[in-house]
């Protein structure tokens, strides 16, 4: 198929855009098969390159020969365009509404970019399986690398690696993948080196109403025990979900079968109870005329701060059976591919500190919902505009990533990366130049031949002009765990992702760049006393120490 095909009109003349905390442009609007495009004249003056894939929802309007277009983007942004011309107008309409909705992967734009940027680094080899193993190796002699799945043939939705218990052998491993939910056998998701207690994800048990059982799987979570301990099991659904889960051949584990083990039932909700919850959400930020009642009204009705709660209890949770009870745990839902993500990741953030830098959340991503198999191409399809029929859409990264901004603002110190990363990951997953989130599993991607067809996001995000934006100049490295409250009155509002199309963050952003001169000052006000006196040393350098220096001085 050729893009020129679904290009009705390729250019206007004289149309005026209305953005968003810009004053209206006049220009020429082009469309080009992945872009659009309006570039004006006038000096100083932005042009306006969207990606159709950014596209969730189009408006028109007709007033006598004048119409309008309005463009309801995935991350938020409401565009308008008005267009002379009334069968200009329809054409530039049916176009957008053709090229935004592409059937074809391989028709997308990460198949048709080519960086303008020189490439430092691969990042579809920046964070392989076996590297991430070789963190774990010194001090997890209990476990080992399995290629059991390595032409996807055990479980489409796992990559080709995982790390599974040593005791296990792989023809027992593939016993345990016909006991579980689209073959996801437990496997390793994360090393507690304090300890030696691990986090393990798969999908739900096929018990039925029969109470099937598999010996082997049973064997291989209890392998994951040590000595006289006990572990928990973690069920991201209500009991009744659960149970009602095993008349459709689903299920939970038995305590006959599974006496070491106790099951915790945590209750998160998912699929299109997400998707309605942020469009609540979206349409209560987008509506400026509500009197503060009815605001909080509207927001509570959205039940979004609820699942953000929901979410993190679980995760603290997790983190507590690991880190104070001694326990290991095993993590699922029905598919485990989604709530079982979220709270895997968060667990993570919690207690690891190399989770909380830039590479390390990278690789957290990389390892927890790419190589995981959380379904991006299905999940992030729509966002809070589309009025299609929903079918697998679901905001369960927007949430997570929501989840991980609510940790980072209550331990702004902790953390190398800043609010502009998250905003960036959420950006780039429903419309991207990069490859990286194409796709819904490492299967679907080794087909699309995605590394050597397109550039990974990581390539980009980690060069160092890149990182200086995306670096906490407040980050002081904490090798604790860190425990975030959950109470309703600490979780807040994510104005950068919600309202940053509704009110301008013009003097939020001046106020951080004086914190960053601040904090540059006070470095080199250390570096002078270091110098002149000796007796600073850089693991002194306290935040409080800093300011009191300042004042000292």
């Amino acid at each position: 198929m050729e893009f020129a095909e679904l290009i009705r009109t390729p250019r206007v003349d004289n149309v005026v855009l209305h953005r968003p905390f810009y004053p209206a442009v006049e220009g020429t609007l082009c469309l080009t098969g992945h872009h659009l495009i309006l570039s004006s004249r006038q000096d100083n003056t932005e042009e306006l390159w969207l990606l159709h894939s950014n596209i969730d929802a189009i408006d028109k309007r007709f007033v006598g020969p004048l119409g309008t277009i309005i463009i309801k983007c995935k991350d938020f942004r409401i565009i308008q365009l008005d267009i002379p011309g009334m069968e200009e107008c329809l054409n530039i309409a049916s176009s957008i509404e053709a090229l935004s909705t592409l059937d074809s992967i391989t028709l997308m734009y990460p198949f048709f970019y080519r960086p303008m940027f020189e490439v430092i680094e691969d990042g579809w080899h920046s964070f392989l399986p076996e590297q991430e193993f070789e963190l774990y190796s010194c001090s997890c002699d209990e476990w080992r690398l399995s290629y059991v799945n390595k032409e996807f043939a055990v479980c489409p939705s796992y990559p080709p690696i995982v790390i599974v218990p040593k005791s296990i052998d792989d023809e027992a491993l593939r016993k345990v993948a016909t006991f579980r939910h689209g073959g996801r056998f437990p496997v390793l998701s994360y090393y507690h080196k304090k300890n030696g207690m691990v986090i393990m994800r798969s999908g739900q048990p096929l018990t039925g109403t029969n109470g099937r059982r598999c010996k082997e799987d049973e064997k291989l979570i209890n392998a994951t025990l040590r000595a006289g301990k006990r572990g928990y099991i973690i069920d991201t659904r209500s009991l009744t979900v659960a149970q009602q889960a095993r008349a459709k051949g689903g299920g939970f584990e038995q305590e006959a079968h599974y006496p070491q083990w106790r099951r915790i039932h945590k209750s998160i909700e998912r699929y299109h109870i997400l998707q309605e919850s942020l469009i609540k959400l979206v349409e209560a930020c987008n509506d400026q005329t509500h009197n503060m009642d009815r605001w909080l009204s509207k927001l509570e009705a959205s039940n979004w701060l609820t699942h953000i709660k929901e979410i993190l209890t679980t995760a603290c949770l997790a983190a507590q059976c690991i880190d104070r009870e001694g326990a290991s745990i095993l993590i699922h839902g029905t598919e485990g591919t989604d709530s079982t993500l979220q709270v895997t990741s968060l667990a993570q953030i919690i207690l690891e500190p190399r989770s909380r830098t830039i590479r390390g959340f990278e690789a957290l991503i990389e390892r927890e919902w790419l190589q995981a198999g959380h379904p991006f191409q299905q999940r992030c399809a729509q966002s809070a505009y589309c009025n299609s029929k929903q079918k697998w859409e679901s905001p369960v990264f927007l949430l997570f990533l929501d989840c991980v901004w609510q940790i980072l603002r209550q331990f702004p110190c902790s953390f190398e990366f800043n609010e502009n990363f998250l905003i960036m990951l959420f950006e780039h997953a429903y419309a991207s130049q990069f490859g990286t989130f194409l796709g819904n599993n490492e299967s679907e991607r080794c087909k699309l031949k995605l590394q050597q067809k397109t550039m990974s996001l990581w390539s980009w995000v980690n060069r160092p002009s890149e990182l200086r934006k995306f670096t906490s100049p407040l980050f002081e490295a904490n090798n604790l765990v860190i425990w975030p409250s959950v109470a309703p009155q600490s979780l807040h509002l994510w104005e950068g992702i919600f309202l940053r199309w509704n009110r301008s963050s013009k003097y939020l952003d001046e106020a951080y760049e004086e914190m960053v001169n601040i904090i540059e000052y006070n470095k080199e006000l250390q570096a002078k006393l270091s110098y002149k006196y000796g007796f600073l040393k850089p693991e002194m350098h306290s935040p409080c120490l800093k300011f009191l220096l300042l004042w000292f001085l």
